[in-house]
């Protein structure tokens, strides 16, 4: 019986893997695994955008809220971030989001030359809240911490400089690591939405100004949203933090928590503005 043919072949038609082509580049080409990171941020900005606004009462997000021309609630709230980077610090912005907050993502293009941006869901499982979104984004963030609130906006004259004034105090001798930039306020129903602030009012005139030419007070205590605000007379609109403290800050927001604030500078300016009702 005959054996069945057995296909042959030429062994001189097979590549071998020594005969197969070897990839070549120039080691002088390829960028070094440096060249592919961001460069270490001097400064995090948390900006919490995962909210519902069920207050506000608009059909769109109140961040994006126009104030003028070309200009929203969240460019507002942005002025001093900014004034932090025209200063030549590296600022990565940590922006906590959820799905229905496209729009504000997509809005912050506008400010992709100006800072870090990186952007992180909100966690449901560590809190729904404003806790909640601080938790989502210390993981990202490097280096001493502000926060600051997207309806937040802070005004009066040298305003702009108040988070850079607050951020060098919180490495001022003998301060705990954080600092404010606060308002006065009385009026008890404003108190009662806002984190709540008791103001040390000097006896005599401040021996010194802060950097901006703001009055730079302590803070005694504090809490958020109190439902009994009398002893309290002020409130603060942006918060910054040395980085060995900043594991704290979801304690500055949450209602009936012992708030790391007591002891903070605080760098007074003349008017904050809270844009989470239409009427703000």
């Amino acid at each position: 019986m005959q054996s069945p043919s057995v296909p042959t072949s030429d062994a001189s038609t097979i590549q071998t893997p020594d005969a197969l082509p070897t990839p070549t580049s120039d080691a002088s080409t390829i960028p070094a695994p440096d060249a592919f990171r961001a460069p270490e941020p001097d400064v995090s900005v948390i900006l919490p955008c995962a909210g519902y606004a069920t207050r506000f009462g608009a059909p769109y997000a109140k961040e994006l809220h126009c104030l003028a021309p070309g200009v929203t609630v969240l460019d507002r709230s942005l002025e001093a971030a900014v004034e932090l980077a025209k200063s030549g610090l590296t600022v990565r912005l940590v922006v906590v989001f959820r799905a229905h907050k496209l729009d504000t993502v997509g809005y912050l293009a506008r400010y992709a030359e100006t800072f870090q941006t990186v952007f992180v869901y909100q966690d449901e499982s560590l809190d729904a809240g404003l806790d909640g979104a601080i938790r989502s984004a210390l993981p990202l963030t490097r280096g001493p911490v502000a926060l600051v609130l997207p309806d937040i906006v802070v005004d009066g004259v040298n305003s702009a400089g108040s988070l850079l004034a607050a951020l060098r105090r919180t490495r001022a001798p003998g301060n705990s690591g954080w600092s404010v930039v606060a308002a006065r306020e009385r009026d008890p129903d404003t108190l009662r939405q806002m984190g709540a602030l008791t103001l040390r009012e000097p006896d005599a005139p401040p021996e010194g100004e802060g950097e901006g030419g703001d009055e730079v007070l302590t803070v005694g205590a504090a809490a958020e949203k109190p439902s009994d605000p009398a002893g309290f007379n002020g409130l603060w609109g942006m918060v910054a933090v040395a980085e060995e403290e900043a594991h704290r800050l979801p304690d500055v927001v949450r209602k009936g928590a012992d708030s790391p604030l007591a002891g903070a500078a605080a760098v007074v300016v003349k008017e904050i503005v809270n844009y989470n009702t239409v009427a703000g």
